[in-house]
């Protein structure tokens, strides 16, 4: 099976955590390739969390003029290529971009059109979510949000809550995901990463996403599998990230498998390419070398992936023809036909 062929989708990608050294480079050419691998990079193994996002900021630094989003959004999607991925979810924060006299709405406009150019130019489709993150105010969520509904016939397509959910409680986030609800976004929730199986409860009460971003310590919990499998909840997985970040020891030891074979929807993501330092190829030869997965369980957790992805229903179709037909001629005994 040649891995690196297979389309992909991918639903849990961070923007300002994925440039690649070429990018950072063009931008600022004083940053030298080691200073790349020490700074942007992350080491295997990272203490927690928040010791894992200290690297975050570096990416954001470079992007904060529409020339440097628009290069950064052009470089993703040449790493999307190089993966054959079909359709991806780019997330990011847009108030994080303000540094050098933006607007949140020339954030998400620049970003926006650069992705519009990139779906054009290459083929992939994509769509935007847009990111409030855990130590923001109830104002700075509110006001993601209304960004999300105000380019909503755009690129742009959901609303996400990041960074590090042990550290901060939920209280201030509430009423933007109300807003959401009320407005018929398209909701996703960080959590069961940093935090165990209540985290997820607490998120799915009070947020009330259709997907989760990792969601993996859900496998504490049978109950909490149970009712994610029966409301068909999906979870943006990310092993390679789970591993670094000290949740398990090895990879061997992510529940992702377990998770699968229990009947719960999930798809494989690399969530921070830059970060993480794994592309998606390699993630699915990670799964493929621990766990077995064959060219079946890469076509299932694919089309769950597009099943829950972000998308009107039309393109979803299309996509999902796209992608059983590309399978089954890379695997005609394995992957039915139309």
């Amino acid at each position: 099976m040649d891995i690196k062929a297979l389309p992909k989708v991918e639903l849990h990608l961070h923007l300002d955590c994925s440039l690649s050294y070429n990018v950072v480079n063009a931008i600022d050419p004083t940053i030298t390739e080691a200073q790349y691998q020490e700074e942007f990079i992350a080491p295997a193994k990272c203490h927690n969390l928040a010791d894992f996002l200290t690297r975050a900021p570096k990416g954001i630094e470079l992007m904060q003029t529409p020339e440097q989003l628009k290069l950064v959004v052009r470089d993703l999607f040449k790493q999307l290529a190089a993966d054959h991925v079909l359709y991806a979810e780019l997330r990011f924060a847009p108030l994080q971009h303000l540094e050098k006299g933006l607007t949140p709405e020339e954030v998400v406009h620049y970003t926006e059109a650069a992705t519009a150019q990139a779906v054009r130019e290459t083929g992939i489709e994509a769509r935007l979510i847009l990111c409030t993150l855990r130590h923001y105010t109830e104002a700075q969520s509110m006001e993601t949000v209304r960004l999300v509904e105000q380019f909503k016939d755009t690129h742009v397509t959901g609303f996400d809550i990041a960074a590090d959910e042990a550290g901060f409680p939920i209280a201030a986030h509430v009423n933007a995901f109300e807003y959401a609800r009320q407005h018929g976004l398209f909701c996703t929730a960080h959590a069961g990463e940093a935090k165990g199986p209540s985290s997820v409860w607490e998120t799915l009460a009070y947020f009330g996403p259709s997907r989760i971003g990792h969601g993996v310590r859900s496998i504490e919990d049978p109950q909490l599998v149970a009712h994610l499998k029966k409301h068909q909840i999906h979870l943006e997985v990310c092993p390679t990230c789970n591993v670094q970040i000290d949740l398990y020891d090895t990879y061997a030891q992510h529940p992702v498998d377990k998770l699968y074979r229990a009947g719960v929807a999930l798809n494989l993501n690399t969530d921070a390419r830059t970060i993480v330092n794994v592309s998606l190829s390699e993630e699915y030869q990670k799964m493929q070398q621990t766990f077995g997965w064959d060219i079946a369980d890469f076509y299932a957790t694919n089309r769950q992936a597009l099943l829950a992805a972000f998308i009107p229903n039309q393109l979803k179709q299309d996509l999902l023809f796209q992608l059983q037909k590309r399978y089954h001629a890379l695997a005609p005994q394995q992957i039915p036909a139309q």
